[in-house]
């Protein structure tokens, strides 16, 4: 539905929406409470460690009714994308918001200089595929010069060759590479795409490695019956290879036909894992870590789990994320969305925007819904949020 939110010279409309009353009672009265109470106490432990920090001085704008302060953006530049993984693009497509309608170069470098001036230090983007978008490595260019720590993207590879030399020429420090499969038959019944795209994804990774980046990790998307069998083979990778290998619980998403039966729970892959190599070590987690770091001792790469389903890492979250089309989402599975780029195109002042912001961050709950819930709940295709 919308809401009309009143700010200083502006008046604009905001797509607010919630999830229906009968599915948050069947959260609260049905659904695992065990493993709920659980997450409470998850959600409270880290949110007292953040509590028990040292606090500095940080935005108010950007910090939500728990404590937890964002100073991480993602920014997604595009919807297009050259692969059409079953995860994450519906088998029908999706409909494509028109040009005119997605952030320009400009606002996006705008709202990127915005939450940098508030505190945000590392800005990661996403699409779609976000070497698509041809601007991309000005925007880069434009926001390195500003106070960040680290500005990457994550892509799917099948351009990266040709730009890496051009990107990192330009500020980028990070880099996430999706590849869901080390075979390349099965990498094309994931992508939708003939198999030699797997040979210019790999063609990539080796490029990348020999780069002066300061981090490259693999994501990998884990179904069960599909290629839960190779996870002992990315881990093999971590040998010689100083690489951070994610992987990644199936999450449900509008049309990707999520199914319980088709996750690989975090426990199970351990175990899996394990089996062959008994001498996993596990990692110190930071509190805003997005994955459970292991690594098998005497090799050069690690790898983690990123459990945002069997075990969720809200309590830490520090995440924000601006759509293609210009709205903010304030959590990964959250169906509320304020857009940005109304406002910035009634035109408005950065004070203006920064009150909508502060608004949009202030409104985060502590965690989001569990998975049964999800999977039932309306949200936008992954494609067209930015992973």
């Amino acid at each position: 539905m919308f809401i009309q939110i009143r700010i200083p010279h502006i008046t604009t409309n905001v797509v607010v929406k919630r999830t229906p009353r009968r599915l948050i009672s069947y959260s609260r009265c049905h659904a695992f409470p065990k493993v709920l109470a659980d997450e409470e106490f998850q959600v409270k432990s880290k949110l007292q460690k953040l509590r028990e920090q040292e606090i500095l001085p940080f935005s108010a704008f950007l910090t939500d009714s728990f404590g937890r302060q964002h100073n991480y953006l993602r920014i997604s530049v595009t919807e297009r994308c050259n692969l059409r993984c079953t995860y994450c693009m519906p088998e029908e497509g999706v409909p494509l918001t028109p040009t005119s309608k997605l952030l320009s170069e400009a606002e996006i470098v705008r709202v990127g200089k915005l939450f940098i001036s508030q505190g945000v230090d590392k800005i990661r983007f996403t699409g779609g595929e976000p070497l698509i978008r041809k601007e991309l490595p000005s925007i880069i260019s434009q926001l390195s010069q500003l106070n960040l720590k680290s500005i990457g993207i994550t892509t799917n590879g099948l351009l990266l060759s040709r730009y890496l030399t051009e990107l990192l020429a330009n500020g980028l420090t990070h880099l996430n590479i999706s590849l869901d499969s080390l075979n390349p038959k099965l990498f094309e019944k994931i992508s939708r795409r003939p198999s030699k795209a797997w040979f210019k994804v790999w063609e990539a990774i080796e490029m990348a490695q020999l780069s002066p980046l300061k981090e490259l990790k693999l994501n990998v998307v884990v179904m069960k019956g599909i290629n839960e069998s190779e996870l002992c083979d990315f881990v093999e990778l971590t040998k010689e290879r100083d690489i951070d290998i994610r992987f990644i619980e199936y999450m449900p998403f509008t049309g990707n036909k999520w199914d319980l039966s088709k996750m690989v729970p975090y426990n199970e892959m351990v175990s899996i894992i394990q089996q062959k190599y008994p001498e996993l070590k596990k990692l110190d987690d930071s509190v805003h870590h997005t994955a459970k770091a292991y690594q098998i001792p005497g090799h050069r790469g690690k790898f983690g789990f990123i459990t945002s389903m069997s075990e969720h890492f809200c309590g830490g979250c520090n995440r924000l994320r601006i759509t293609a089309d210009g709205n903010l989402k304030v959590c990964l599975f959250g169906n509320t969305e304020v857009s940005l780029r109304d406002v910035i195109r009634s035109g408005a002042t950065d004070d203006d925007l920064l009150s909508l912001i502060g608004l949009g961050v202030k409104r985060k709950h502590a965690k989001h819904a569990g998975m049964m819930n999800l999977s039932k709940m309306e949200n936008r295709p992954m494609i067209l949020i930015g992973g």
